[in-house]
């Protein structure tokens, strides 16, 4: 008699694929989330309300750059709109603890920029985000 054959390790899960990832439809799959802040300011007093903003933010950054499954944040800026725009990437696994959590520091974010003279059209959205 032959000895009774070791059982088999137990397979590894498999590799996390497209198929298997978040998507709006075939084709359009996603593994991460963005959070935009974005708002206007206005040239007066040689863009004071641009110069504010940026110190709001620059107070913050840690802060968002601590939240659970933070990819990198980027600042956009037309001088020509007067657009400024912080746009803040994490993976989408992490996105629902971040909702729950109100996008923190948002709240912070949006109150202090709204004080600021000359910042008009403070607005929030959310969309995925890839390199492709």
């Amino acid at each position: 008699q032959h000895p009774p054959p070791h059982p088999s390790p137990p397979s590894p899960p498999p590799p996390r694929s497209f198929s298997t990832m978040p998507a709006f439809t075939s084709g359009v799959e996603f593994t991460h989330v963005a959070r935009e802040w974005r708002l206007k300011w206005s040239e007066d007093g040689d863009k004071a309300s641009l110069a504010a903003v940026q110190k709001v933010l620059d107070a913050k950054l840690a802060a968002v750059k601590a939240v659970k499954g933070f990819v990198n944040v980027q600042r956009v800026v037309c001088g020509g709109c007067h657009d400024y725009k912080v746009i803040t990437k994490i993976s989408a696994e992490s996105f629902g603890d971040w909702e729950a959590a109100g996008f923190a520091p948002e709240a912070e974010f949006l109150a202090e920029v709204k004080a600021v003279e000359g910042v008009t059209a403070v607005e929030t959205q959310t969309f995925t985000l890839e390199s492709l």
